[in-house]
Parts: structure tokens; C-alpha cells; sequence
């Protein structure tokens, strides 16, 4: 889910900071977007203005040490951290705030009352022989300002030096240690004085993640003075963002929008780029047509032109995006000119537009999934445990140890409840004083009920799982009861949820949630009101509350409720509690109710505030409530929800995505892409075809336009935001490789949901199956740690890159830690669909595994060591009269052939197409399916020389031993790559030049996954 621009307010961060003036509020009050700079990067912030609180999202609490730190007054600051000096005087930082983190960046403002002693901005000990620090002045004064790294001893230090910081004054100053180029540079106020290259051991030994828990991070020894807004980053800040922040704070209103990371990998010049087959002259034009209204859907892919009229693969071109649908308003035609990256040309499009006739396609849904326990998944051919057993295995294990109270815990703090003894609270994102706290008990029903449901082969853990998400489900119903409801027989209660007043003794409604201060009068909430926090965050964001960190702020209160409905939900349609229904039923009535009464143009500006106005997809559990219990309240609500203006452009519905106009552009991708699956599922009640072209129309944009080669998206530089799409389509290069990460994990969890609830309506369009074969292998089963449920936020796909795996014990988690629980406990429910008509059964995904179709008293067997096999084997019983449909992937292009019973059957097999293998089947009929495998590139948009290489299904990897500045270059023989590439297709392993390359999904080291390809001299 989340993170974070929002235009307005980045501009408003950059308050003055006058000698005068106390600190800007926007900043002291805990707006996580600062300066421009992403808040994924964000390791922590202390404002220091009376407390020693993190301010980012990560609740990385600091914890002043001896008698002589406390908080003074200032004349600019208003208050700060004042430190004596004294031995043993420092504030402390959680160490396990730096787990996983490769690159660091710590800036704060500092005073200095007296530059004796040494006094240090920071001090980062591992050990005795590892030391990271900062030192602001010394006894020599020419070169007292240091920061260094000890190495291999006290003796051995490694950094730049400058002229000491004076006293007496406020400084600003910065540390940046940058492991992918090796340097640690200093900074003061905003400007670099110096820099020292740092062996990539010498940093690994301080940012070292399996050393974090030994690590004491303090700040402050020795100091004798005043600190003020300490930040710590994980990336590598550039100069001009070390620069940015230094010069907001003394008024300016700036933004930079990449880091050293970025920057440099940007440097890179566009290589010449050879796109196979005989010389190219150019690419074909091309004709469209639409009706009035909307967009044409041009197509990314052009054949080219080329000497003698040969043929030769199909060039990327980029077409125009425009912002509105102005240029179809009427019958005509027009033309449109698009650029064919790595080449000299363009490319034309004649767009034909007419006048609409007849209504609308509303298509119908012809395709039905099987229930979990249906389909069982099996080793592969040769008796090993698949990546998909294997990722199965160590969440659903987990999940049976988990104790169901730490997951209750926050209700329970939230209605005043004592805690069962035992009982814990989650950390990250479920702590305290956070705001989101209560999503990851969603994510734990809807994991318990899909684990439940698919195990089918083990009663005690099945039972162990039953018993976890009951006694979940149990605990919250009963509070959910107390809600609206006298906490005394006769006493005072409000059910009506849309008279909620303000707690006892405040004047308004606030976010406080610390222990002590959280409101927790719930017979004042409304009938049916159920989170883990009281309801003052709904009513906040109706009047207008943004996203931070301060009580007057608030984070994504829907985002939250969806979360914790939809585990109802599937504890109900997945597990058949009947109480979740009841719960969510009651929840989602409260909702509605507030919702009714609000103007449409409240209801726009609250979907579209940036973070705050994030609701998950709570228009799809409405929509999912409308369905099951058939009230028209709930369709009404999903209404409610519609995002008017990302949808259709506006109140007039005169654009958006209805109409194809790509309205992606530096969106917060996993803030929109459930919103869009509630759209198809509203379409499934209310046949509005805008409903669906909305879904359509998003899934070809964002697959288009913002996806990396493993499938997920967002991860852009600018907006400089890890969680955002591209500012422009087609930009990745331009705009995208954020140096925070790529790829957010759960907006991939959703896209495949997306994909194959599209499928379900266009079952003959292998798009979709593809783009889910491609994310499911090489995103979600690459994002799970190698021997422990430890899952992934982002997965970066920079130069040299590492994954940062976290959640293990499954007691802090994130939103992709969240969705990570669902995608491991439902791996085989899109292996196989069937037609709603029980006629039809489409093979999609070649994972082995067995089908047990319960309603017919079908089966049938998969057998495969895919993708370390290019062939895979179908035994089918009881299917005769069953139409059988197989998938011929999009990459496929070296054949795709059948046998059945051992006889060859010729098919039209066209790569990205289903074919039909007939419906009349004997009792043991054996097919077999070989695709051979090839190496293939998939290349960035708008820099071809840059691209990935695939083998079959498969992103490929190179083993990096470091972090690099640069893309790794790599020569390849575009016409026959295989002559390039050595190795064994049977275990995936394969060597170009040095390189050495194995499935990204195999990945847990450092890696490199696109690549600055060089292409080999050809005679034309």
C-alpha cells in the first residue's frame, strides 16, 4: 500500500525556519512527504521538539540516555534536545532500524555550546572493530568536522574531514555513506566539503543485516549543545536533495527530485540498439478506430519495416497520452506521430472516429474459479518440492504458530479491554500510536481462511488454522457487539453512527492513540462500529484531515477497514463463519451511513487526498456485501466510493479511465489498483459497461506503460516516490528506478487479482494469464526469503541491488508483509478456471499439481518440472465432454506442441492465444504440451539498450558481489542469443561473458536484473 505525495503539501513543508520563528508546524506535526524526498526512504525522523518520538510511519521511538538530556527552549527552534557533554549523556536509536538497509543518509541541525571533547552527531558501533560516526570538532580545528568508518580497528578509519563546526550557532549538517559508489561525503550547511571512497566490505560491515541486533546507535556523545529535526534515510541523498533540505528550512520552496543513486545510473548515455532481422527501414502504419468519447487504443508494439520486405520483430512505440479526451469529441479523422525509441523514426497512426451505435458491450462473465480445496499442488516430475510448495509451506507453518491475541491485541486497547495474558502487540505497522494499526489482522483472516480451505492433507494443522481464525473472529464479534451499545445496562449510549461525538473532554475529534489518551468510550461509536482504533480518524478525513504523523493527521482509515472486512469476508465466502458476515454486514452499514450524507464533491476530495483518502477496496467489499446478502444499501455504498475523478475525469464524466484517458500518472499505484478491482466487481451487480471499460482500460495502461520486466509496478524517481507511478507513461528510464525500490509488492498482489478477474471475462485473451505468469513467478515467489516467511516491501531492480526481507516471525508487518500472508496461502487458485456452464476447463498455469473438480467427479493431473522443463503432462479422468483449453504463452514462439495418448495432433497454435484440445476424453487420456523454451529481452520503454533477459517464463539474474554504479554491460548476439548465453536449462543456470545468471526467484544475494546489452557485429 503506501506512500506518499501530495503536491500542496510538499510545498508546505518548506516553512521558514527564521531566527525567530519557531519550527515550521507542517514538519513538527509529522507530514511525511519532506523536502520532496519519498518516504520509503524515510528511516526516521526526530523533530526533538519536546520528545524524542519518530515521526515517520516506522515508529522507531529514540530514547534519551542520563541525566543530562532533555528538551530545552530555542529562539529558532522553539525547543530542542539539549545534551551536556557528559559521559554516558546521548539519545539511543532502535538498531534494528538499520535491518536491511544498504545506503544511509543522516542530516540534523546542530548547536554547539563548546566544540571540546570530541562531541559527535552520531556514533554507529557494531563492535569494537566497526564504527560509523560523525564528529563535529576536534582539538585540531583545520579538520575536526570528520565522518568516518573503523574498518578493521580503532586505528584504521576511512572519511572526509573539514574545518570544525563552530559553537554558538546552528549548523546543518550531513553524512552520506553511498554504497553503490563506494564514497562517504560531508556535508555542511547544505554543501559538500568533503568525500573519501569506502571499500564495499568496509560499508557491509556497518550496514550489515544480520549484525543489526549487536549494532548501539547514539546520537549526541559528547555533544555539549542542542540538536534539532535528526533524519536518517536509507538512500543515498544527493546533493542537491542534501542541499534542498538545508535551504527549506531557511525558507525556500524547493523540491529535488532524485538521489545519488538515481542520478547516477541516469548518467548513463542511450547505446546503439539492434533489434534483429535484416536491416530496418521504419514501422508499418497503423489504423484505429474508436467511437465519440473515447481514446483510441493504439499498439505498443508496431512490425517493422525492413530491406527486401522481410520480417523481424515488432518495434515499441510510444504514442502520444493525452490528458482528456478532446481530440475524439466528435466523428473524424485525425492522425497521430509516436516515436520508436533507439531508432531515428516515428510512427503514424490514422485514428477513424465515429458516432456510437447501439449500447455499449457489457460483457459476461463466462469463466468460474474452483474452490482452494480443489486444487492440491504436487511435486514436481522429478519428486522435488516446487518454489510454490516450498513458499506454501513456510507461511501456512507460520501461520498455525501464530497467537491469535497479538493479532487482537490493538481492538482490544482501542474498547478498553484487558489483555489476555500472553498477548503482545505487533510492532510497525500495528504499534501503538500508528494509525494503521488492525490492518494486518485483515490480511491474517483472509490467509487463515484461504490456509484452512486449501489444506486438505493435514486435519491437525487444518484444525490448527480453523481454530486460529474462529477465535479471531469470535473475539471481534463480541466487541464489535459492545459498539453503540450502554457500557452499563441503562447508561449512556449513541448508536446512530453519524452522531458520533468528540471523546470525553476534547473539544474536537484527534488521532491520539498513545497509551493512557486514546478515547475508548465505545457506546458512544454507533451500532455495529468495529476497528482498532475509535472512529475519530472516518470523521477526520470528511472534514478535511490529511496524512501524517501529528493528531490533528491521520493515515488511511478505509484502507484499514477494507483490510479487516475483506478478511471477514473470506473468513465467511472462503471458511463459512457466518459471524464474519454478520460483523462486516454492521461495519459496512456504518459506513454507508456516514458516507450518504456527505456531498459529492466532499466524497471527490476525500478519494483523491493523498494517503488519507486511500480506501483500499472498500467499493469491491461493498459491492462483495451486495452480493451476499442482496441489501441495495451496499451497492449504493460501493457507489459511494467511486474515485469520481480518477474514473471519469470529473463530476461531468467527460474523461478518466472510462474513457481510456490515462490517469496513472504519479499516482500512488496500490492506492488506485484496488479501487479498480472494485469497479469490476460493482460491474458484476450493476452491467455498467463504464464499470468495466474502467477496469479494462487501467489494466492496459499500467501492464503497458508503468510495468518492470518482473511484472510489478510503481517505483519512480519522479515523483520522487517508490510507491508512485511514473509521472509520465513510457517514462521508466526518464522517471522511473527509483533508488528506494521498485516494484511494491502488494500493488503486485493486486494486479494479479485484477488480471484474473478480467480473465474471467475474456477467456480467450492470453494477455492476462501471460502478465499473471510473468508476475506470479518472477515477483511474488521472488519475494519470499529463502528459509522463513520473511517477505519483501519493494524488490529494486537497480544496478547491484539486494532484496530487504522482514516479517519472519510475522509479528510487524507492512502492507506487502500483509498481502504476502494471502498470496502464499492461494498459489494454486488460478492454475485452473472452469466455465460457468461446468463445460469447459481452461489450463492456464503449468505448476504440478491435481485437480479435483468436486461438482463433476473430474480430475486431472498435472506433471511437470516447470519452468526447469519446457513440457508438462495432463492426465485427465471423468472429463469427457469437458471442452479442454490450454494456454500458449505469449513467449512461446518456437512452437507449441500437443500430443495426446502419445499421438502428435496439429494445432494453430498462436503465441498468446488459447487453443482448444476438444471434449471427448477417455478415462486415462494423456496430453502432452512442449513449448520450448528461448532467450528473449524485455526492454525499457524509452531505452531499448537497456533490458532484461528471459528464458521461457523465466527474468533472469546476474550474481553481483557489490552494489553498482552503473548497469552491468553485456554483449549478446541479437539474432541467436543462445549462442551468447551458455548454460543448463535444466537447473536455469546460464554465464554471459562473466556474467553468471539464475532465476530472479532464486535470488537472495546481491543481483543485477537489466543490463546495458552490447550487440555483437552481424553481417547484414
Amino acid at each position: 500500500m503506501i506512500l506518499r505525495i501530495r503536491i500542496a503539501t510538499v510545498l508546505a513543508l518548506s516553512a521558514s525556519l527564521l531566527l525567530s520563528a519557531p519550527f515550521a508546524t507542517a514538519q513538527a506535526d509529522g507530514d511525511q512527504i519532506l523536502d520532496g524526498i519519498g518516504e520509503t526512504a524515510l528511516i526516521a525522523r526526530y523533530p526533538l521538539d519536546g520528545t524524542a518520538a519518530d515521526r515517520s510511519r516506522n515508529g522507531f521511538h529514540a530514547t534519551p540516555r542520563g541525566d543530562g538530556a532533555t528538551f530545552a527552549d530555542d529562539r529558532r527552534f522553539g525547543k530542542a534536545l539539549s545534551l551536556t557533554g557528559a559521559k554516558g549523556v546521548a539519545l539511543e536509536l532502535p538498531a534494528g532500524m538499520l535491518k536491511g538497509v544498504e545506503s544511509i543518509s543522516i542530516v540534523g541541525w546542530v548547536r554547539l555550546r563548546s566544540v571540546e571533547g570530541n562531541p559527535r552527531l552520531f556514533s554507529f558501533e557494531r563492535d569494537a572493530d566497526h564504527i560509523f560516526a560523525c564528529t563535529l570538532a576536534g582539538a585540531n580545528g583545520a579538520e575536526g568536522f570528520s565522518s568516518t568508518i573503523t574498518a578493521q580497528g580503532a586505528d584504521a578509519t576511512i572519511g572526509p574531514a573539514s574545518k570544525s563546526v563552530a559553537s554558538g550557532r546552528w549548523t546543518h549538517v550531513a553524512a552520506v555513506l553511498d554504497a553503490a559508489a563506494g564514497r562517504l561525503s560531508l556535508y555542511r550547511d547544505g554543501a559538500p566539503v568533503g568525500r573519501a571512497d569506502v571499500p564495499a566490505a568496509t560499508i557491509a560491515g556497518i550496514l550489515n543485516a544480520k549484525a543489526t541486533e549487536t549494532t548501539r546507535l547514539r546520537v549526541g556523545l559528547g555533544l555539549d549543545g542542542l540538536i534539532r529535526d535528526l533524519r536518517l534515510y536509507s538512500a543515498a541523498l544527493s546533493d542537491a536533495q542534501v542541499r534542498t533540505i538545508h535551504d527549506n528550512a531557511a525558507g525556500s520552496r524547493r523540491i529535488a527530485s532524485a538521489g545519488a543513486s538515481s542520478e547516477a545510473a541516469r548518467s548513463a548515455k542511450a547505446g546503439p540498439v539492434d533489434f534483429g532481422g535484416p536491416k530496418l527501414l521504419g514501422v508499418a502504419d497503423v489504423t484505429a478506430t474508436t467511437t465519440v468519447g473515447f481514446l483510441p487504443k493504439l499498439p505498443p508494439m508496431v512490425p517493422g519495416v525492413r530491406e527486401g520486405g522481410a520480417a523481424g520483430p515488432a518495434l515499441r512505440v510510444l504514442w502520444p497520452a493525452p490528458k482528456s479526451a478532446d481530440e475524439v469529441a466528435r466523428p473524424g479523422a485525425y492522425t497521430v506521430t509516436g516515436q520508436v525509441p533507439g531508432t531515428p523514426f516515428t510512427a503514424r497512426a490514422v485514428v477513424k472516429v465515429s458516432a456510437p451505435t447501439g449500447a455499449p458491450e457489457t460483457p459476461v462473465r463466462t469463466l468460474r474459479p474452483f474452490a482452494l480445496g480443489e486444487v492440491s499442488l504436487d511435486r514436481d516430475a522429478a519428486g522435488r518440492e516446487t518454489p510454490f510448495i516450498k513458499n506454501r509451506d513456510k507461511f501456512v507453518r507460520a501461520l498455525a504458530r501464530t497467537n491469535p491475541d497479538d493479532f487482537l491485541y490493538m481492538f482490544r486497547d482501542a474498547f478498553g479491554q484487558p489483555q489476555p495474558a500472553g498477548a503482545k502487540a505487533l510492532g510497525v505497522w500495528d504499534s501503538q500510536t500508528t494509525r494503521l494499526r488492525g490492518h494486518a489482522t485483515g490480511h491474517y483472516l483472509s490467509a487463515l481462511a484461504q490456509a484452512y480451505a486449501g489444506t486438505t492433507d493435514d486435519e491437525p494443522l487444518r484444525a490448527a488454522l480453523r481454530t486460529r481464525m474462529d477465535a479471531t473472529i469470535d473475539a471481534i464479534y463480541a466487541l464489535s457487539r459492545k459498539s453503540g451499545n450502554p457500557e452499563k445496562p441503562g447508561g449512556p449510549a449513541v448508536a446512530d453512527p453519524t452522531k458520533v461525538p468528540p471523546g470525553e473532554g476534547r473539544k474536537g475529534y484527534d488521532s491520539n492513540l498513545a497509551a493512557g489518551q486514546i478515547r475508548t468510550d465505545y457506546w458512544n461509536w454507533g451500532h455495529g462500529f468495529l476497528s482498532a482504533y475509535p472512529p475519530d480518524q472516518f470523521i477526520m478525513l470528511e472534514r478535511g484531515a490529511t496524512y501524517g504523523g501529528g493528531n490533528n493527521q491521520i493515515w488511511a482509515p478505509y484502507y484499514t477497514l477494507h483490510k479487516i472486512l475483506a478478511g471477514l469476508l473470506d473468513g465467511y465466502e472462503v471458511a463459512g463463519n457466518a459471524k464474519a458476515l454478520e460483523i462486516a454486514r454492521d461495519m459496512g452499514l456504518w459506513s454507508y451511513e456516514r458516507l450518504k450524507l456527505l456531498r459529492q464533491e466532499t466524497r471527490i476530495a476525500m478519494w483523491n487526498r493523498y494517503i488519507a483518502g486511500e480506501y483500499g477496496g472498500m467499493n469491491e467489499v461493498m459491492a462483495r456485501l451486495h452480493r451476499l446478502t442482496g441489501d441495495p444499501r451496499f451497492l449504493e455504498g460501493a457507489r459511494l466510493f467511486d474515485n469520481i475523478a480518477f474514473f471519469y475525469g470529473g463530476p461531468d464524466h467527460s474523461g478518466g479511465l472510462a474513457r481510456n484517458v490515462d490517469t496513472l500518472r504519479g499516482k500512488h499505484a496500490n492506492q488506485h489498483i484496488p479501487q479498480v478491482l472494485g469497479a469490476l466487481e460493482t460491474f458484476a451487480a450493476t452491467k455498467d459497461a463504464n464499470d468495466f471499460r474502467i477496469a479494462e482500460n487501467f489494466w492496459d495502461i499500467a501492464t503497458t506503460s508503468y510495468a518492470y520486466s518482473i511484472g510489478g509496478v510503481a517505483g519512480g524517481h519522479r515523483p520522487h516516490n517508490a510507491e508512485c507511478f511514473t509521472a509520465e507513461p513510457d517514462t521508466l528510464w526518464q522517471n522511473g528506478f527509483s533508488e528506494d525500490g521498485q516494484n511494491e509488492t502488494c500493488a503486485t498482489y493486486n494486479m494479479l487479482k485484477l488480471s484474473r478477474a478480467l480473465f474471467l471475462f475474456r477467456p480467450r485473451d492470453a494477455r492476462y494469464m501471460d502478465y499473471y505468469e510473468r508476475a506470479l513467478v518472477n515477483d511474488i515467489l521472488a519475494s519470499v526469503a529463502e528459509h522463513d516467511p520473511g517477505n519483501t516491501y519493494h524488490i529494486p531492480l537497480n544496478p547491484g541491488s539486494r532484496k530487504s526481507f522482514a516479517n519472519e516471525a510475522m509479528d510487524g508487518f507492512t502492507c506487502c508483509n500483509g498481502t504476502a500472508l494471502e498470496s502464499n496461502t492461494k498459489l494454486q487458485d488460478s492454475i485452473y478456471l472452469r466455465g460457468e456452464d461446468g463445460a469447459s476447463l481452461y489450463v492456464n498455469l503449468f505448476i504440478p499439481s491435481t485437480l479435483k473438480w468436486a461438482g463433476r467427479g473430474s480430475t486431472l493431473k498435472q506433471e511437470t518440472s516447470f519452468p526447469y522443463a519446457d513440457s508438462t503432462r495432463l492426465t485427465l479422468a471423468g472429463c469427457d465432454g469437458i471442452e479442454l483449453f490450454v494456454r500458449v504463452p505469449g513467449w512461446a514462439t518456437r512452437g507449441f506442441f500437443v500430443k495426446i495418448d502419445g499421438v502428435e495432433k496439429p494445432v494453430d497454435a498462436t503465441p498468446g492465444r488459447y487453443i482448444s484440445l476438444g471434449k471427448a476424453w477417455k478415462d486415462g487420456a494423456v496430453v502432452e504440451l512442449r513449448m520450448p523454451f528461448g532467450f528473449h529481452f524485455d526492454r525499457v520503454m524509452d531505452r531499448p539498450n537497456i533490458a532484461s533477459i528471459l528464458y521461457g517464463p523465466v527474468v533472469l539474474a546476474a550474481e553481483e558481489s557489490a552494489p553498482r554504479p552503473d548497469w552491468r554491460p553485456l554483449t549478446i548476439d541479437v539474432n541467436a542469443p543462445e549462442k551468447s548465453i551458455t548454460g543448463d536449462p535444466s537447473t536455469l543456470r546460464f554465464q554471459v561473458g562473466e556474467a553468471k545468471l539464475k532465476p530472479f526467484f532464486e535470488s537472495y544475494g546481491r543481483y543485477s536484473v537489466y543490463f546495458d546489452l552490447k550487440w555483437e557485429h552481424r553481417e547484414r
